[in-house]
Parts: C-alpha cells; sequence; structure tokens
C-alpha cells in the first residue's frame, strides 16, 4: 500500500507581453518572421551596444501586478543572470534577482464544476526578463543539424512565480486557466502558448507520512509543457513515478540535486534532462548598462485604479445581481470581456438575465463558433437580441419560432420586425386562435376523451395540428386555450 503523501506544487510561468518592440531594443516582436530577420546588435550581444528599456512592457507588467494584488516597489533594477547555452548570444540574461519590480500577492482558484473548493494560490513575484533565442533541432529530415533563430532574443518576458500551494493537478491546470484569463482580460497578452507566448515550468515533490514524520521528496521541475492539460497530466504522472522512486530508494529533499525532467506528451511519461542549477551558479550581478526603474505611490495608485472588473469579481456580479448559476457565469466570463459587455446590454434591456444568459450560450456563441467570429463582429446587437426576447417572453413568438427569426437576422443583418416579415410571421388575434382552437376539439373527441381522462399531454395533438393549420399560432397559448376549452365543457 503507497505510504499515505501530499503533493506540493509551485509553478513558474513566463508571459510574452503584448508589445511591439523587444525589451531593450527596437527590434519587432511579431511572430512568425523567417529566422534572425527580427534582430539587431543590441539583442545578439554584439560588443559596445548599449540597451534602453521599453516603457511600454514595464507598464504591462506593473498592470498585472496591480491586478494579482501584487506589492510593487517603487525602486527596482535589473541583474545579469550568466549562463552559456547557444541560443543566448550574450552569455548573460537581462533579468531580476534580489529587488523585483513586484512581491507576493495570489490568485483565487475556482473550479465551476466544483471538485475542488476555491483556493487562494500566493505568488512568490512577479518579475521581468528577456527571452532567449530559439534552438531548432531538425531531427525528423535526417539531417540531425541544429540551427539558432535569435527573433526571440530580447522579447519582454514577465515570470509569475507561484508559492508551493498547489495540492494538486488539477488545481494547478484551474490556476493557469484563470491567470491566463485575468492576462487577456487586462490585454497585456495573448497568451497563445502555441506561439510561445505562455509557458509553463512545474516544480513539484512530496510531503510523505512516515509515522508522524514528514518526509520531503528530492524536488523535480518539469519542462516541455505545452498546454494546461500536459501540465495535469505531467503532474499526475511525476507524482506517481516519485512516490515509486521514494519508496524504492528513500531518497529525501538534499539527498540528490534537483533534476529537471522533460514531459513527452505523446508517450505520457517525464524523461531526466539535467540537474537544476541553484541562483548562486548563475552569479547575478546589478547590469551596469541599465539605470534602477523608479514608480511613484501615486503612479501605483492609479494603475491598481485602472485595473477594472477581474474575471472572479465578473462572476460574482453576474450571480448576485442576474440570477446566473456558478456554470453560467463561468462560460459568460471566460467568453472574454467583450461577450461580458454584450450580455449585460442584452440582460438590461430584457429585463431577465436568465433567458439573456440562455440565449446567448445556446444560440450566439453556437453562432460565434460555427462562423469562427468574434462578438464584436456578430451581426446581431444586444439590443436587436433584447427585442426580440421580449416577443419571446410576451408570447408573440416560441421559442422554434424566434430562433427563425434570429437566425434570418444573422443572415441578413435585419431587424427583428423585418425579419418577421421576411418569414412571414404574423400576430395570431386572439378571437382567432379561440376559433381555431374549438375546431380542432371540435374534430378530435378521442384526444379530447383522453385529456378528460387525465391524460393531458394528449393535448400535444391539438398543438401540432394546430401548428400545421397556422404557422403563427404560439404552441404554449394553443395549450392552455384548448385545456381550459375541454375543462369547460
Amino acid at each position: 500500500m503507497s505510504k499515505p503523501h501530499e503533493v506540493i506544487i509551485g509553478l513558474e510561468i513566463h508571459v510574452q507581453l503584448a508589445t511591439r518592440s523587444k525589451l531593450f531594443c527596437g527590434c519587432s516582436t511579431q511572430f512568425g518572421a523567417e529566422p534572425n530577420t527580427q534582430t539587431c546588435p543590441v539583442c545578439i550581444g554584439m560588443p559596445g551596444t548599449l540597451p534602453v528599456m521599453n516603457r511600454r512592457a514595464y507598464e504591462l507588467a506593473v498592470r498585472t501586478a496591480a491586478a494579482l494584488d501584487c506589492e510593487i516597489a517603487e525602486f527596482t533594477k535589473w541583474d545579469r543572470k550568466n549562463y552559456y547555452y547557444p541560443d543566448l548570444p550574450k552569455a548573460y540574461q537581462i533579468s531580476q534577482y534580489d529587488l523585483p519590480f513586484s512581491e507576493n500577492g495570489g490568485l483565487l482558484v475556482h473550479d465551476p464544476k466544483q471538485q475542488i473548493e476555491p483556493r487562494f494560490i500566493r505568488l512568490i513575484r512577479v518579475h521581468l526578463e528577456e527571452d532567449a533565442g530559439k534552438s531548432m533541432h531538425d531531427e525528423a529530415a535526417g539531417r540531425d543539424d541544429s540551427r539558432i533563430d535569435l527573433n526571440r532574443a530580447g522579447t519582454p518576458l514577465m515570470e509569475v512565480v507561484t508559492q508551493p500551494d498547489i495540492r494538486t493537478p488539477l488545481e494547478a491546470r484551474l490556476f493557469l486557466t484563470e491567470l491566463k484569463l485575468v492576462l487577456t482580460y487586462l490585454g497585456v497578452s495573448d497568451c497563445n502558448m502555441q506561439e510561445g507566448s505562455l509557458r509553463v515550468d512545474a516544480n513539484i515533490n512530496l510531503h510523505v507520512d512516515e509515522g508522524g514524520e514528514t518526509v520531503a521528496t528530492p524536488i523535480v521541475e518539469v519542462k516541455n509543457l505545452n498546454s494546461f492539460r500536459a501540465v495535469e497530466r505531467a503532474l499526475e504522472y511525476e507524482a506517481v513515478r516519485q512516490l515509486d522512486v521514494y519508496e524504492e530508494t528513500g531518497q529525501r529533499i538534499g539527498d540528490v540535486p534537483k533534476q529537471t525532467r522533460g514531459w513527452d506528451d505523446a508517450a505520457g511519461v517525464s524523461r531526466a534532462m539535467r540537474h537544476k542549477e541553484e541562483s548562486s551558479d548563475y552569479r547575478y550581478f546589478p547590469d551596469p548598462d541599465l539605470v534602477p526603474v523608479r514608480i511613484t505611490a501615486e503612479q501605483i495608485a492609479a494603475a491598481r485604479a485602472a485595473v477594472g472588473e477581474r474575471p472572479a469579481e465578473l462572476r460574482a456580479r453576474l450571480e448576485r445581481e442576474f440570477g446566473l448559476g456558478g456554470y453560467d457565469s463561468d462560460v459568460i466570463v471566460n467568453g472574454g470581456r467583450e461577450l461580458v459587455d454584450y450580455f449585460l446590454e442584452l440582460a438590461e434591456r430584457a429585463g431577465d438575465g436568465k433567458l439573456a444568459s440562455n440565449w446567448l450560450q445556446q444560440d450566439v456563441m453556437r453562432a460565434l463558433n460555427d462562423r469562427a467570429i468574434t462578438i464584436g463582429e456578430y451581426p446581431v446587437s444586444a439590443a436587436a437580441l433584447a427585442e426580440l426576447l421580449a416577443k419571446v417572453k410576451g408570447g408573440e413568438l416560441d421559442r422554434n419560432r424566434g430562433r427563425d427569426v434570429l437566425a434570418d437576422m444573422e443572415a441578413h443583418g435585419r431587424g427583428v420586425e423585418a425579419a418577421m416579415a421576411s418569414l412571414g410571421i404574423e400576430s395570431v388575434d386572439d378571437d382567432a386562435l379561440v376559433a381555431l382552437c374549438r375546431e380542432l376539439i371540435a374534430a378530435n373527441p378521442a384526444i379530447v376523451a383522453d385529456v378528460q381522462a387525465g391524460k393531458a399531454k394528449a393535448a400535444g395533438a391539438l398543438i401540432g395540428q394546430a401548428r400545421q393549420k397556422n404557422p403563427n399560432v404560439n404552441p404554449g397559448e394553443v395549450r392552455r386555450i384548448c385545456l381550459e376549452l375541454i375543462e369547460a365543457m
């Protein structure tokens, strides 16, 4: 039987900031350019060049720190992290060591499926640094050669480092999902993992219960995690592997150096890469070419005030003001700020948050997915959809006819009335509807007998016949009138 244990996880997330130029030079950060076409003497480390800090990158990083409730330092500096690697032309990386621009803070993690309780994950720091280049290994073509692309060298990165507060692989995935949502709401990064805009390294070890004594196993850093699901799978595998190793060897933290392992998602295993360097191995020292950065208390306060509603606050607002459940509020908020704004206008105009949520999720979002467009490109305004919902809610249109009208509005950009006219939908006079129901009852004595015998569902056949005679009738009204007439017989 496996020994009782607790999984201890900490994450290091590198986020490429949404700037047009690099952190210390004017080279473009656009993705997809030909290798080594977005470089200059500064970012490839030519002797005698001097870096100049990108103010925009610093502002975006401060915005993020404010949104994560970090303590923002009024004074920060740059340090050189020294190491040699082929894709690091200067043989050092400009980063931040002992005086990062922000520390502490955290993020509340929630699970819309309620598999885990909400937990606040603390942060150690958020700091800025420049990216290295990219090594490209061509093994598939059979040449076995490696090339270096320095287009990424110098790209502004923000590193978010958590405390080892995460306790399950699922919680790690949920944290990353929420962090990505916050970053995209802030507009500080597109967080595209396929393009390298967001990268994750995970640190994991176990605290094993040895009859009252807690034994910590050696820490492992897992790399090559190309999706949030891969992070979860890698940590699930690594927790099992580490427990097996501990039960076989008894190794504790400090017995062996910290190890870096690479995740092979296709094979579903992690593989040893190297021993992990410690901070002393990097020989940090202040960068002599860059002046420290200062920010005033007033500027920090302004950055905090400009954050606006964060995803967690928006979820709470949708649930509080419009009566939505946790799942519905999560779907809408995860759709992005534009979708939330569309919903807010729709719900306020329609006067019914739940009805607005249902139509938004079941009809509007399906149309967005089918057309591969954003809500900003959707041809039906919130005001026009609210007008349609008023007709559905008031009984003028049933749900199915309402969908027909919405489809026409989407296809042709028409308003509600014009779409109804184009489909030949007209209001049915109350007297005409009652007359139609009397006619149906007279023509269907068997159905009437079933209803009188307590089989109310039998009235459904009358509704079908009514729609055949007049497709504009409201099924709900037909059912109500028919049942009332039969009851009065």
